[in-house]
């Protein structure tokens, strides 16, 4: 289904990504000893979910018909003493919309793929490849 590749060498920490064909360069923030140069791994999470919900979004509209105009998905990733975590999400609609649209856009917008995988939780199975390759 989805295929990604990443690769660091010498620099702090530019990550080259292969993301479906596609080329992305992560890194950390200065205060965590990177450049800069690309966004950061939860920043890449927050990425994902939100493309996610709003690509469902303009998807659902147009099978509807309905006037969505525009789109905007905000998210806020926090993490407290506790270690709790949360992604915190608002959807900007605009469109000439009904509130019963807004409202089902709000239901549609916690059953996009990319949200039930999370909120599910996934198996991440690790193995190591020979040595050399």
């Amino acid at each position: 289904m989805a295929h990604a590749k990443a690769v660091i060498e010498t620099a702090h920490y530019a990550t080259a990504i292969d993301a479906g064909g596609h080329r992305i360069v992560a890194d950390e923030p200065p205060a965590n000893g990177g450049a800069d140069a690309g966004p950061a791994p939860y920043d890449l999470l927050l990425a994902a979910l939100s493309a996610c919900t709003a690509i469902t979004l303009k998807m659902y509209a147009d099978r509807k018909q309905w006037p969505l105009t525009r789109a905007t998905v905000e998210l806020h990733f926090t993490r407290d003493a506790e270690k709790n975590e949360k992604i915190d999400r608002v959807l900007h609609l605009e469109g000439d919309l009904s509130e019963e649209q807004r409202a089902r856009f709000g239901a549609i917008a916690e059953r996009t793929p990319v949200t039930l995988t999370l909120k599910r939780g996934l198996p991440i199975l690790t193995t190591l490849a020979p040595a050399g390759r």
